[in-house]
């Protein structure tokens, strides 16, 4: 690991899949034990994981202990019996591309495999995620590049948490931190499930990282001030002309910047582009139980409805930057994108 690097969310341990809960820190560290496909679905539809990255490493280590069961169930027809787990793992969060990804490259080897799949799907899984923390090590340092030496305004929870490991854009602020092109991160709380104050604040007290918690609504003013160079963001989906489908809020943020001269980075695997996708327009956003907002202690007013969607989309003309680990892209579109995944790796 580098340095200001000491966090892994999802572990492979003895024959199981190992999560941290992200749904109890800050208060306690609590550690998982899937052994099960059904198991990884729940926990990635009742977000013990999540991040995009994240849960498309963690759907692909359930892909190989689904595998794993059906053929002990039956060595001779576990691959028609495989599909109904593929499904389950598919359906458990709609809008992250990363989830679809791993299972579409789980399912790639599933077709060629003639013999016991275990042993080949688990490296599979595991090369996902090796693959991940490197393009993560690989993008820190592209996109800390960039910066000046100012401090950043981040949205949501896009580090080790949220992925293999490093991170996204917490990546780039790792990056940024230890080359001294940072000086400190403001990180949004981002209601309501709280991923900032609760989970990107954990993570950059414990690697050592200065960071100052806002209100969401507190953004606007901060950008005004003129003390923050960027705004950093990672992305759950990124259609094929540039528009990115992030945490709610993640729009706001943009528009913020752009008013206030303020450049705005996307920081996001490849394996993020979803060039099937034509614009934001087509993407499915994730609306989660109201009870997520109703339940909070400062709501008084029995009978107030409430809408949660999970998402928002970003348009492509608000994105200064995208970093992924094939490159920088200035100005994302189409044609762009286009030839970002036409290179080499």
């Amino acid at each position: 690991m580098l340095a200001h690097d000491e966090v892994r969310a999802i572990q492979w341990v003895e024959d199981r899949l190992r999560l941290l809960d992200q749904r109890k820190l800050p208060e306690s560290t609590e550690y998982l034990d899937l052994e099960s496909c059904e198991a990884v679905a729940k926990a990635i539809a009742e977000m013990v994981v999540r991040g995009a990255p994240a849960i498309g490493i963690t759907a692909a280590y359930g892909v190989a202990l689904a595998a794993k069961a059906r053929y002990t169930e039956s060595p001779s027809n576990w691959k028609p019996a495989l599909d109904a787990d593929l499904k389950i793992l598919a359906n458990a969060r709609p809008t992250a591309v990363n989830l679809h990804w791993a299972l579409e490259r789980m399912r790639s080897l599933i077709a060629i495999v003639t013999s016991e799949p275990y042993e080949m799907l688990l490296k599979e899984a595991q090369r996902i995620q090796a693959e991940d923390v490197a393009g993560n090590y690989r993008m820190g340092e592209l996109g800390a590049a960039l910066l000046d030496g100012r401090p950043a305004l981040t949205h949501c929870n896009t580090g080790s948490l949220a992925t293999g490991g490093y991170g996204t854009a917490l990546g780039v602020i790792r990056s940024a931190f230890k080359a001294g092109r940072l000086s400190r991160v403001f990180a949004d709380e981002t209601r309501p499930w709280l991923q900032g104050s609760r989970l990107t604040a954990w993570e950059l007290v414990r690697d050592r990282i200065p960071v100052t918690l806002i209100c969401d609504a507190a953004a606007s003013s901060l950008l005004r001030k003129g003390e923050v160079g960027w705004v950093i963001v990672g992305a759950d989906r990124i259609a094929a002309n540039g528009d990115v489908a992030n945490k709610i809020g993640t729009y706001g943020l943009a528009v913020n910047a752009r008013f206030h001269g303020v450049k705005f980075m996307v920081v996001a695997p490849s394996s993020t582009i979803d060039l099937n996708t034509t614009s934001g327009a087509d993407i499915v956003i994730e609306e989660r139980d109201v009870s997520e907002i109703l339940s909070a202690p400062e709501l008084v007013n029995d009978g107030a409805k409430a809408w949660n969607p999970v998402f928002d989309i970003t348009p492509a003309e608000l994105v200064d930057v995208l970093v992924t680990e094939r490159g920088v892209v200035h100005g994302p579109d189409r044609a762009k994108l286009g030839t970002l995944l036409d290179a080499d790796a």
